[in-house]
């Protein structure tokens, strides 16, 4: 009999407490860091794609944030097929298990915050 197990959690170096909200904002709590996973989450996977975006993300913040994603395995990175020297990156299902909380945030935002947009899913 097959018994399905919890995905594995993964334990930051530090923790400021052991409270979950305290332990995912410092993972993806600044302002960067869920705007990548945003951009995974609509198709984007290229270091280029998240650089180029409207908030225009310093490289080296970038860099940073994608090394981090990938040590607590909510992104996954691979070569792009056909070129080898380009890599491309992925969301998890680590990662995709915060969709909804990007959705909760879109909606809070365009419930109570004046002048934001966004097509709605």
């Amino acid at each position: 009999m097959k018994t399905s197990r919890a995905p594995k959690k993964t334990a930051p170096a530090k923790r400021r407490s052991p409270c979950p909200i305290a332990c995912s904002l410092d993972l993806f709590g600044d302002k960067w860091t869920m705007l990548v996973i945003r951009d995974l989450a609509v198709g984007k996977t290229s270091f280029k794609d998240f650089a180029t975006g409207p908030e225009n993300i310093p490289t080296n913040i970038l860099s940073d944030r994608l090394s981090r994603l990938m040590e607590s395995d909510v992104i996954s990175q691979a070569p792009v097929e056909g070129d080898g020297r380009r890599l491309s990156y992925h969301l998890t299902p680590k990662g995709v298990a915060l969709r909804p909380v990007l959705l909760a945030l879109r909606e809070w935002g365009l419930e109570w915050i004046e002048g934001t947009a966004a097509k709605r899913a």
